[in-house]
């Protein structure tokens, strides 16, 4: 057992050194006659992780914090100062003294943090997360050699999560070069930087898990995951590749134990690169924005309009006034290609919008009706108010009158006319169209497609709805195999759903 133990590392050594060396390397010992060994493979990837950190951790910094004094219990029983006019008043009382040392009392902490940065011009200008320094009245650098900085002129972006801070340091600072995190591939070696738990500049290694994650973490996302080890105090340092090149900015863990559980977030370094550029020459980030609601398209929003998984994303709503009103965009719409770039997902749209430039059109190519159309879209700037997230909290339905109701017993659903009286009880504006559900069978399909009474059906397929009879004859035309695609409106929102008649079918 202990043998296969031990062929099994080599063999896993040597898989990872020939991605390192490269086939060339392989074929150049073949023709000398010369077989490698497992030792020479990992001597090599260690010598080239080595070579690597050496030329990196001059660049890279530790980040302490000091924030505003807080209260807290406890304290001094005598909160009062020498020089105090209630201290002169009741120093010399016994029983005040013993009233407050009884009393519960009030202490003046200081917050403190940690984490990471590295230098991105030898300037003195330092890349680093937004919640590292955010709110800290004293931010403290401490370079590689040991040398200390307090930084200024603290500018942050809280979307991306990336900030930028400066410091008066000499001219030989040495900057870490930047590489293309377009290029990264998922299985490609990282080592990540930083200083968790306080221990400055440590090492640790993996490789990319995954692309374009989006765990909710901040209102800008598209993460390289990581299995390199990342802990608190690594937020703001580099994720760097076997180049000696920053590919992401490490910023989160996704973990159950509060450390290290083999999954964790790095920003994109082009887009921390974007974000930077534009912190350091405006002080702040302006983006573009379409105004639109969007959803994947999963398996079973691909099935129904016969689109591949994957290949864009569906359009669940409509801004007023938004660049995606001017367009004509509509509820249903599939967003499939985005100047002339392929849409993988919600993500990556949303990267690709803000970074456009306002005021200057460009090619969109969307799904509409069982067809690929063409249209050219300008972009605005992003209000300051805008989120990049949405959604309120749901209402508690009130009584109301019974209201006349349709069964239909393939979905699962009863649905009604939207009165204003139903509107009022589900908490939705007069002003809206389509039908309400009142109530879902227990069991049925449009139960397990996640329908509950109170939710606003406002379009079947590709045909908007605002009566019975609408949503009667849409029903009718959709197909069995395909499902019943809806857009549905609750209180968090609108979003597509669909209904199969087949449970089986439901599930998959």
């Amino acid at each position: 057992m202990t043998t296969l133990k031990r062929n099994s590392h080599w063999m896993v050594l040597l898989l990872g050194t020939v991605c390192l060396v490269g086939a060339a390397g392989v074929w150049a010992q073949r023709d000398e006659g010369l077989k490698p060994s497992p030792m020479q493979h990992a001597q090599d990837l260690s010598s080239a992780f080595r070579q690597v950190v050496e030329s990196s951790l001059p660049c890279i910094v530790s980040i302490q914090t000091r924030g505003k004094s807080i209260a807290v219990n406890g304290g001094n029983p005598f909160p009062f100062g020498d020089d105090s006019p209630f201290g002169e008043l009741f120093k010399n009382d016994p029983r005040f003294r013993e009233f407050m040392k009884q009393a519960p009392q009030q202490r003046r902490q200081v917050p403190m943090g940690m984490g990471s940065g590295f230098v991105i011009d030898s300037s003195g200008i330092i890349m680093t997360n937004t919640h590292v320094v955010q709110n800290a009245e004293v931010v403290t650098v401490r370079l590689h050699d040991g040398r200390e900085y307090v930084a200024h002129d603290i500018k942050t972006d809280p979307k991306s999560d990336v900030a930028i801070i400066h410091i008066d340091a000499p001219g030989d600072l040495k900057a870490l070069p930047l590489g293309d995190s377009n290029d990264v591939q998922i299985a490609d070696w990282v080592l990540a930087i930083g200083s968790p738990f306080g221990l400055d500049l440590s090492v640790t290694a993996g490789i990319i898990s995954a692309k374009g994650r989006g765990p909710g973490i901040n209102e800008q996302e598209d993460y390289l995951q990581t299995d390199a080890a990342i802990n608190p105090g690594n937020s703001g340092g580099p994720l760097i590749n076997i180049h000696g090149e920053v590919i992401g900015v490490n910023t989160a863990i996704s973990t159950r134990s509060g450390g290290y559980d083999g999954v964790g977030f790095a920003i994109p370094v082009n887009l921390a690169k974007w974000v930077s550029d534009q912190l350091i020459e405006k002080g702040q980030v302006d983006r573009a924005y379409l105004g639109v609601g969007i959803q994947e398209l999963d398996n079973k929003l691909a099935k129904s309009y016969g689109l591949p998984v994957g290949k864009g994303v569906v359009v669940s709503q409509i801004m007023p006034g938004s660049p995606a009103e001017d367009a004509k965009l509509q509820p249903g719409d599939v967003i499939l290609s985005l100047n002339s770039k392929d849409i993988r997902g919600a993500s990556h749209l949303q990267g690709l919008v803000v970074q456009m430039d306002v005021g200057k059109p460009y090619p969109m190519t969307i799904f509409r009706e069982g067809k690929e159309q063409e249209m050219q879209i300008t972009f605005k700037p992003m209000p300051k108010e805008y989120s990049l997230r949405g959604g309120v909290n749901p209402v508690e339905p009130e009584a109301v009158e019974e209201t006349k109701s349709e069964k239909y017993d393939n979905l699962g659903i009863k649905v009604a006319e939207l009165i204003p009286e139903l509107a009022q009880k589900y908490g939705f504006e007069e002003s809206q169209k389509g039908v309400v559900v009142t109530s879902v069978e227990e069991g049925s399909p449009a139960e397990t497609a996640g329908l509950s009474e109170g939710v606003i059906i406002s379009k079947v397929g590709d045909s908007s709805i605002a009566t019975l009879e609408e949503f009667h004859n849409a029903v009718k035309t959709q197909s069995p195999e395909k499902g019943v695609r809806l857009l549905v409106r609750t209180q968090r929102g609108p979003r597509f759903v669909v209904i199969f008649d087949d449970a089986e079918k439901q599930d998959k």
